[in-house]
């Protein structure tokens, strides 16, 4: 068991990816979004595209089992600090960060998916002219958008006072970007970068 530093549990959702119609091709069952966009920076990486890592989380162990001598399991462990976001790197000369969230939700992106201090880093980098965006995926649509941070920033600042604690999916499907999945690279966001950050 895993925890963050407010004692709450970290679980990993599973997505059950299955075979749509047209350029949707998601049939890697068991799949995370988390594994999918690894395997594109793998892809990205591999063939000299790009360069951008998931961030790790240092973790504190509080308890370990030793069912033999040659092997230990982890029982229970606590992130140690907050995270910034999950992915960040260089792609043709400009720093590039992104947070990756899904949901089940249909109609809707819950904000609270996103955490303050995310929310003051992706900011930060804004400020700098770095490239930072949010990919959002909406699970049981099986549709994964390119959301640009400034977009997410504008929701937070309303929500914090006092607005919708939401951003609708109408407002993501016309500001966002769908991303149209394929096999290699699965979830290929650097297309939707190109056209948005180089007019490629």
């Amino acid at each position: 068991m895993i925890r963050y530093p407010n004692g709450r549990a970290y679980q990993k959702a599973e997505i059950n990816h299955t075979k749509q119609k047209g350029n949707h091709i998601y049939s890697n069952r068991g799949m995370t979004l988390e594994d999918d966009l690894n395997e594109t920076n793998s892809y990205y990486l591999d063939h000299s595209i790009a360069v951008v890592h998931k961030k790790p989380t240092p973790i504190q162990i509080v308890n370990v089992n030793y069912p033999k001598r040659s092997a230990a399991v982890i029982k229970e462990a606590y992130f140690k600090q907050a995270s910034t976001t999950d992915y960040n790197g260089v792609y043709k000369g400009k720093y590039l960060d992104f947070e990756a969230k899904e949901t089940k939700n249909k109609t809707s992106f819950p904000l609270q998916n996103f955490h303050d201090h995310q929310i003051e880093h992706m900011s930060n980098v804004v400020k700098q002219n770095g490239i930072c965006f949010v990919i959002l995926m909406f699970s049981s649509l099986e549709e994964i958008y390119l959301y640009e941070a400034y977009h997410l920033l504008k929701w937070w600042d309303d929500m914090k006072k006092g607005g919708r604690k939401s951003i609708p999916k109408k407002s993501i499907a016309q500001d966002g970007h769908l991303i149209e999945l394929g096999f290699q690279p699965r979830i290929p966001y650097l297309k939707v970068v190109d056209e948005l950050y180089f007019k490629i």
